[in-house]
């Protein structure tokens, strides 16, 4: 049987192609609720939309309130590393939908790992060659 969640943790990771939601417990062991925007549209383009992270966003929600969670933490995350340090245009639509959904915002952070000392981006010394 499950143990009733209060507080859950709702982890966005957005790029510019697709925008993924998992919600976890606190210890982040045991996974609640996730979505993405590949499960929302059809068109593979159309992934990293701000309508198909909202419809993802809504659908977590639900799942969440069925759980009983009222309070949630959110951690937005982009690529990062040597990708892009900036989320993509589903992040903000997601974490509107989360406020509306009448979910209780505890917290807003971001997690997008940052690099030191950078590391060595793909596609060699001479870049990628179309």
């Amino acid at each position: 049987m499950a143990k009733l969640v209060e507080v859950a943790v709702v982890r966005i990771l957005s790029s510019k192609n697709n925008t993924i939601l998992t919600a976890t417990d606190l210890s982040g062991a045991e996974t609640l609720a996730w979505s993405s925007g590949g499960r929302i549209v059809d068109a593979h383009r159309d992934e990293g939309k701000p309508y198909a992270a909202m419809q993802a966003a809504i659908k977590v929600a639900s799942e969440l309130k069925d759980k009983g969670v009222k309070k949630i933490i959110i951690k937005i995350r982009a690529p990062g590393g040597n990708k892009s340090k900036t989320p993509g245009p589903g992040a903000q639509a997601a974490v509107r939908m989360l406020a509306r959904s009448g979910l209780k915002i505890l917290r807003i952070e971001d997690v997008t790992p940052l690099p030191t000392d950078s590391m060595r981006k793909k596609g060699g010394r001479r870049g990628r060659r179309v």
